[in-house]
């Protein structure tokens, strides 16, 4: 008998155990039950109408086969055509021994494969097959009329799909004891199977209400479990004692205030009351600011930090690129005036003073800062990673604000909090608005404050499609940047690739949230695995390099200064060129996505994004936020050479709406979750292997209510240990993660 802690090797043993190892990483009972199949289909499914390289699974009978010499080769090839009454196929065996006895006429069978195709025609090349009865598979389980639905599962090399349906329905079948981890109250209250029956009713179905209800009570677990382990973080946090940090009257907070030339929207009075709130009580703030593009974030931060050093205490904010870093340096010092001049000539009798930490300093520039930052001179230090390392010392570190979450992780953002002699308050910025179900699952152990109102003067930005295919379009572009210069504004152009000498297409992409030009949709709505075309050539993706040496011999822009700025080049020289743009003495600016959050140029009204099909929507939004911060309306103008369906209408998305929220979901809808939240989930978020944060909305909430439910009568779970112990597993994952990371 078996558990889902048995390996496989013992129980399967074979080749199939072996290659589910090698391309899989399944090695135990509980890791091949939780590769579920990726669709499923009814005994009479038919042929349908594949693509090329779709991987088709269908029942169809042999209409006629025969066998033939081979010119260029020894042997006989076997032809067959097959059909389920209303379509036929080629299927194609380069040696016709040991099937020439089997594909007779008149017999039917599950065919597994890759359609080709050849001379036009479309064909099953080498595809496996099997008898309806050889295909149910059902081992010990019994029930070999096939009356049920047959699993589909994803494609392993060298395992054909009822190899892994007989795997499967062995396994379940030795299976002796199903721990179960739901309370048996909540799978009552929700109407849940048990895991055994879940198990059973996805990979042994009779039918699609069983796939649903075993999918739902398995999705459900998932949610469950990580909505536990959220709220006793949340419980944990909340017994941690601090220091209350409360501005004092007549500091440097409400002087701030005093000079600030404009009102603060309702929203920042509210978040910034929220926040100041949090952070005069004992226990340390946990709290994310979410924000559309321009929403006015750094305000609000810039309000906490004061208020942390006002009540005696140093804020520090991290942010997640040199080039950032910088410019929130040069802003925030900007933005105080004298009151960044403390025990200067000339400062204000409540001054602090701004210090800047990244790595690339110099070795005079770092031990100023970092002398300054342990005495408690620096009440504000901003920096990059440099931060994290163990020298870095703080007087007395009040608030750490994380600009930017998902580039992170985590751990470093603890190691950061670690630093402070009481538990620091923590205020994590993203500029990237983020789904209410996705802010529970990923940020579900911070409390979440939303500015959705822009300041006043901010001007609306114009978005259109370039099709790269239509010359005359390109040329009015370059044009239309010509036309904002000479207006007196400035421009950006966007590029995925820095390029240069000795470049790889796939090694200098910067910063660029990857979408692939196909993108593969591969779950269990989907109708055929694409096989990708090795022999496809892939558009090469504009380079910074190239791109500005091909604008500066560009009729439209001829008498404009172009300069590029992109992570490899030094950083002193990075500071000089953002420093000459920001002063209007560059007029056009060709970088990478380095300038996607935070850059602040109020003259900057136009962007043109090359191979924009190629870039998230979500960082499409942050790219775009970067014009019409001044007053002046903004344009963006997204170039692309792609043929794509889906990509033009993710672009045409971005056109259509300002809305960060809305394209956040699209952003989800349109590609892997995983890939869209990143680094910002926790090692014990990547154990979630079927819940979908837009799909499973209502599942997330009821688990939420009922962790709710479960951690007020039992904070430790104490009464229930199998999600006890469920829990302590995803730690140790998490843990697990953390280390090998370093």
């Amino acid at each position: 008998m078996a558990r889902e802690d048995t390996r496989l090797k013992g129980l399967l043993g074979g080749q199939a155990a072996s290659k589910l190892a090698k391309h899989r990483g399944i090695e135990t009972v509980g890791q091949l039950l939780d590769f579920w199949p990726r669709r499923y289909r009814d005994a009479d499914a038919d042929l349908g109408h594949p693509r090329i390289g779709d991987f088709l699974v269908a029942v169809a009978r042999v209409e006629s086969a025969s066998t033939r010499s081979m010119k260029s080769r020894r042997g006989r090839m076997l032809e067959a055509t097959i059909t389920d009454g209303r379509s036929r196929m080629k299927v194609t065996f380069f040696d016709a021994r040991g099937h020439e006895h089997k594909l007779v006429a008149g017999q039917e069978f599950l065919f597994a494969g890759s359609v080709t195709e050849y001379r036009g025609v479309r064909q099953l090349a080498h595809p496996g097959y099997a008898t309806l009865e050889e295909a149910a598979a059902l081992g010990e389980l019994g029930d070999t009329d096939h009356r049920g639905l047959i699993p589909i599962y994803r494609h392993v090399p060298g395992v054909h799909p009822w190899t892994i349906t007989r795997c499967v329905r062995l396994v379940l079948g030795q299976l002796d004891e199903v721990v179960d981890t739901i309370p048996e109250t909540v799978r009552e209250r929700r109407g849940l199977l048990d895991r055994a029956g879940a198990l059973r009713a996805v990979h042994a179905p009779t039918t699609h209400a069983d796939v649903d209800a075993g999918r739902r009570r398995l999705r459900y677990e998932e949610a469950l479990v990580l909505q536990c382990l959220l709220g006793q973080r949340r419980i944990a946090a909340s017994s941690i004692a601090t220091e209350g940090r409360r501005p004092r009257d007549g500091g440097l907070l409400s002087t701030f205030d005093e000079r600030l030339p404009f009102e603060l929207t309702a929203g920042q009075q509210q978040v910034s009351a929220e926040i100041l709130g949090e952070m005069a009580r004992p226990t340390p703030m946990h709290r994310l600011l979410q924000g559309e593009v321009g929403s006015g974030k750094t305000l609000v931060a810039v309000r906490a930090m004061l208020a942390a050093v006002d009540a005696g205490g140093q804020a520090v904010l991290l942010a997640p690129t040199e080039v950032l870093a910088a410019q929130h340096a040069a802003s925030v010092t900007t933005m105080l005036g004298d009151l960044a001049e403390g025990g200067m000539l000339g400062g204000d009798e409540h001054a602090t003073r701004v210090a800047l930490l990244t790595g690339s300093l110099s070795t005079a520039r770092r031990k100023e800062a970092m002398l300054e930052i342990a005495s408690g001179q620096a009440g504000i230090v901003i920096g990059t990673h440099a931060l994290l390392e163990d020298r870095v010392t703080f007087a007395d570190l009040a608030l750490v604000v994380v600009d930017e979450q998902h580039r992170f992780g985590v751990e470093q953002r603890d190691a950061l909090r670690a630093k402070g002699a009481t538990p620091p308050h923590l205020l994590v910025m993203t500029a990237t608005p983020i789904p209410r179900t996705v802010a529970m699952t990923v940020f579900g152990d911070m409390e979440t404050s939303t500015l959705r109102e822009l300041p006043r003067g901010r001007a609306p930005i114009t978005t259109h499609l370039v099709p790269t295919g239509r010359p005359g379009w390109v040329d009015r572009t370059w044009q239309r940047v010509a036309e904002e210069v000479a207006a007196g504004r400035q421009a950006y152009v966007v590029c995925p690739r820095i390029g240069g000498d000795g470049a790889d297409d796939r090694t200098d992409l910067e910063g660029l949230d990857l979408v692939a030009e196909d993108t593969v949709v591969d779950d269990e709505h989907d109708d055929g695995e694409r096989v990708e075309d090795a022999g496809a050539e892939e558009r090469p993706l504009a380079a910074v390099v190239e791109v500005l040496e091909t604008l500066r011999s560009h009729p439209a822009v001829e008498g404009l200064t172009l300069e590029m700025l992109h992570g490899r080049m030094p950083p002193e020289e990075k500071d000089a060129v953002m420093a000459r743009y920001t002063a209007g003495a560059i007029d056009v600016l060709v970088s990478t996505t380095v300038i996607e959050v935070g850059v602040d140029v109020p003259t900057a009204s136009t962007m043109v994004i090359l191979d924009a099909d190629r870039f998230g929507v979500s960082q499409l939004h942050q790219l775009r936020g970067r014009v019409g911060r001044g007053g002046d309306p903004g344009v963006c103008l997204l170039m692309t050479g792609s043929e794509s369906e889906s990509a033009i209408e993710r672009l045409e998305a971005v056109a259509a709406t300002s809305d960060g929220f809305e394209l956040a979901r699209l952003d989800l809808t349109q590609r892997r979750e995983g890939d869209v939240l990143g680094s910002a989930q926790h090692g014990a978020r990547n154990q979630l292997q079927h819940l979908s944060v837009l799909r499973d909305e209502a599942l997330i909430e009821q688990a939420r209510e009922d962790a709710a439910l479960l951690l007020d009568e039992d904070p430790r779970l104490a009464d229930h240990p199998a999600l006890q112990e469920r829990i302590a597993d995803w730690l140790d994952a998490e843990q697990a993660a953390y280390l090998e990371k370093g």
